[in-house]
């Protein structure tokens, strides 16, 4: 089909102003967040209700088009690359929050509302959204629940998916269903809910949520403390859970983050320390001044050479942005950088990262490590010239060893931020050959043309 039928038919459904199809302005939904990774579509469609929405899948269906939903692009695992070709259908036209309950501590939000903007709209109404991925600020809720994206408070809180109660999604044929609502406790039927949420794309186009909402906190506060070795954090971090404690925040940087975040935002870090535990709680004031206050004390108690606490929420926030800081804090070791999240049990971070630094040597890469110390949830970050061939290759090659090593340890490939097209070759090595075909059982009965982001998940 040429071009111009292609935004003939696709344009009748949307408007012609909210068709794409030139060259040029296809080039910025080539790619997302992810490096290394792109596709050309032949179109960009942005669909601005769900009758659209289920019009444009009729319609690819019928002619046999892949559909590539997507929201911000900031995907870290080509999740919105349209790695096949076809449509990308752009969400962010459908950002509308419809309502918010506070009674029943609920709000329904289509698909391009930004996490940031629900966690405001709550806020004014002394509400509380939970989930905080690091792109809170731009990522959509749509891609988060496609995702069940994490976050720095997913230790206490939770993932995402934790939050999902209710969604509206199109079928790859066109039809629309929901699943879930309002309801607290449901269990009829199988929970297509649960299903839908991190299923990327593959099974279904979402085009509303209800999701669950908390009463705000009254109180928070944050510290750091340093330590001469991820080894000495790690053991305080048992030491936290070992004392009852759930905290809202248990974050940690190795001593090369550190650094780079310090050259980088200069927050007056102690670029000495080989590394930080950035800890903190939210809850009623009491609450919070006694457990960040025995937090203190349990780092101290494990050697930290230097403990500190906010004292004010401007304080808290700063302290807060050396984590949110670390990633383009580590691009500027080497101009380019591939980002992972592994994930193992909290008990075996300390030795994730002695193997992270050790394959990191052996294949003469440098790579820093930062994350959620709490939920044993690492990200390795490889640093290189995007120019440089070799070192982009020895850096993929120790990813592979990483990956390995995750799965050896009794952990995943993937803690937050999905399989995407990215990861799909080391799915099989995680779950099994079994495993691994009935999820293509389940996207056959799903989308029986395969044409929901293809290359993906059950592909």
């Amino acid at each position: 089909m040429t071009a111009s039928a292609l935004a003939g038919d696709l344009g009748s459904i949307v408007g012609a102003a909210n068709v794409e199809v030139r060259p040029a302005a296809l080039v910025p939904y080539r790619s997302d967040a992810t490096f290394g990774f792109s596709g050309t579509p032949s179109a960009v469609v942005r669909p601005g209700c769900v009758e659209e929405v289920s019009q444009i899948l009729a319609w690819a269906n019928r002619h046999g088009v892949p559909v590539v939903p997507r929201g911000a692009g900031t995907s870290l695992a080509a999740g919105a690359v349209p790695v096949r070709g076809g449509i990308v259908l752009a969400l962010t036209r459908m950002n509308r929050i419809e309502s918010i309950d506070p009674v029943d501590l609920t709000a329904v939000v289509q698909p391009g509302v930004t996490t940031q903007e629900l966690a405001r709209a709550a806020a004014g109404l002394a509400l509380h959204y939970p989930p905080d991925p690091g792109s809170r600020h731009v990522s959509t809720l749509g891609g988060n629940v496609a995702t069940n994206a994490g976050g720095l408070h997913g230790l206490k809180y939770g993932n995402t998916g934790g939050y999902v109660l209710g969604v509206q999604a199109v079928l790859a044929d066109g039809e629309v269903i929901r699943a879930g609502g309002r309801l607290l406790k449901d269990v009829a039927g199988y929970d297509l809910v649960r299903l839908l949420t991190g299923s990327e794309g593959t099974l279904a186009v979402l085009t509303e949520l209800t999701l669950a909402l908390r009463p705000a906190p009254a109180a928070a506060a944050t510290g750091l403390a340093y330590f001469a070795g991820l080894e000495a954090a790690g053991d305080a971090v048992r030491g936290v859970i070992g004392a009852g404690i759930l905290p809202a925040t248990l974050e940690f940087l190795d001593a090369k983050c550190i650094r780079s975040v310090e050259a980088h935002a200069r927050l007056g870090l102690d670029t000495t320390a080989g590394a930080m535990l950035l800890f903190g709680d939210d809850g009623g004031e009491a609450e919070v001044r006694r457990t960040v206050a025995a937090m203190a004390d349990v780092m101290r108690a494990h050697g930290a050479s230097s403990v500190q606490v906010a004292t004010a929420a401007a304080e808290s926030d700063a302290l807060l942005a050396a984590r949110r800081c670390a990633l383009p804090a580590l691009s500027r070791l080497g101009g380019a950088t591939m980002l992972e999240d592994v994930g193992v049990p909290r008990s075996r971070l300390p030795e994730l990262v002695r193997r992270i630094d050790a394959i990191a040597e052996r294949h003469e890469v440098t790579m820093a490590t930062f994350g959620h110390a709490g939920d044993g949830n690492a990200h390795p970050v490889g640093c290189f010239a995007p120019g440089d061939a070799g070192q982009r290759a020895r850096v993929a090659a120790a990813f592979d060893d990483i990956f390995a090593a995750a799965i050896e340890l009794g952990g995943t490939i993937t803690g937050e931020h999905g399989v995407g097209a990215a990861k799909l070759p080391y799915l099989e090595a995680q779950l099994g050959p079994r495993q691994t075909a009935l999820l293509a059982a389940i996207k056959r009965a799903f989308d029986p043309a395969g044409i929901l982001n293809p290359g993906k998940l059950g592909s």
